[in-house]
């Protein structure tokens, strides 16, 4: 068991990535998804802190060397900053169905990354382990929806115009927050190395996640938006939430499976969180199950199964 624990702190990721999804989701309906990107990040820098202060003595990760804090730095501003913000403005021109899809792409994209920079090996069975949860990914994200109709206008479904407008840019903003969710985990595990406590690097990757995000904010003139946010008592709530089980629990797990595992198996299991997904979508949103959906969760948990053994 003890060999295998960067695999189980990958499934743990994806844990906290269900619950803070689900939170995120909430908060987000209340006060918009650029408001929570940044406010979720307040609770989660004084949980470091106060992590930093009982478990190493200090605050703020002043020990880690200057060397580690430039990669940490650069892993926070491509993974948090870029991946999100072209995630989300993906979910906007295509939706998350598509966007989710698209972005099933990180684990391929983090194994090529993974073997190209840090060295790692690409086994047969790993491929075939990751093309398995991939696929079941995208079975249960691709399932079919009712199309809603803009303004009554009988037989024009409101996707088809969207598509038609903003189709080719949200593909590729998808595609580069993908790449960015990769890239920033590959730098982040060379910042991290093996050794580097996981809550330690991750905290610089929020220190850098405020500043890029405060940029946006400035840039965007959306202050406002975020100080009303505050005033939402229940959008607090569920920010709160989702920030112990996101950038602080969630993304330190995620840090310390990849430097206990191979990048590729820790993003491939991390990658199950639409799977996992559906149980309390049904419970908390009442959402229906369909058999497809059965079907991809047994292909995607039998990926991540193969992944785990080859991986020990």
């Amino acid at each position: 068991m003890e060999s295998r624990i960067g695999e189980i702190a990958a499934l743990a990721t994806a844990l906290c990535w269900t619950i803070t999804a689900l939170s995120f989701e909430s908060a987000g309906r209340r006060v918009g998804s650029l408001t929570v990107n940044i406010t979720r990040l307040v609770p989660a820098t004084l949980l470091f802190a106060l992590y930093g202060i009982a478990f190493r003595g200090v605050a703020i990760p002043t020990d880690v060397p200057a060397d580690a804090w430039r990669w940490l730095l650069l892993s926070g501003l491509v993974g948090f900053v870029l991946g999100d913000l072209f995630l989300f403005q993906a979910f906007v021109d295509i939706g998350a169905r598509i966007s989710m899809l698209i972005y099933a792409s990180v684990p391929p994209m983090t194994t090529i990354l993974g073997r190209i920079f840090l060295d790692e090996p690409l086994t047969l069975l790993g491929s075939v382990g990751t093309v398995l949860t991939v696929g079941g990914i995208a079975l249960v994200v691709l399932r079919p929806t009712r199309p809603h109709r803009p303004d009554g206008v009988p037989g024009v479904p409101a996707v088809v115009t969207r598509a038609a407008r903003y189709r080719a840019r949200g593909i590729v903003f998808a595609f580069l927050g993908a790449l960015g969710q990769a890239a920033g985990l590959i730098l982040g595990r060379i910042g991290a190395g093996r050794t580097l406590d996981a809550f330690a690097a991750t905290q610089i990757r929020v220190i850098a996640a405020l500043i890029g995000f405060s940029i946006v904010l400035t840039v965007t003139r959306r202050w406002g938006r975020v100080a009303a946010a505050f005033s939402d008592a229940r959008a607090l709530g569920w920010i709160g939430l989702g920030a112990v089980f996101g950038p602080f629990l969630g993304v330190s797990l995620g840090l310390f499976a990849a430097q206990n595992t191979s990048a590729g198996v820790a993003s491939t299991l991390m990658a199950l969180v639409p799977v996992l997904i559906i149980v309390p979508s049904v419970l908390l949103f009442h959402e229906r199950v369909t058999p497809r959906e059965v079907v991809g969760a047994v292909i995607a948990v039998g990926g991540a199964s193969l992944l785990f053994w080859v991986s020990s």
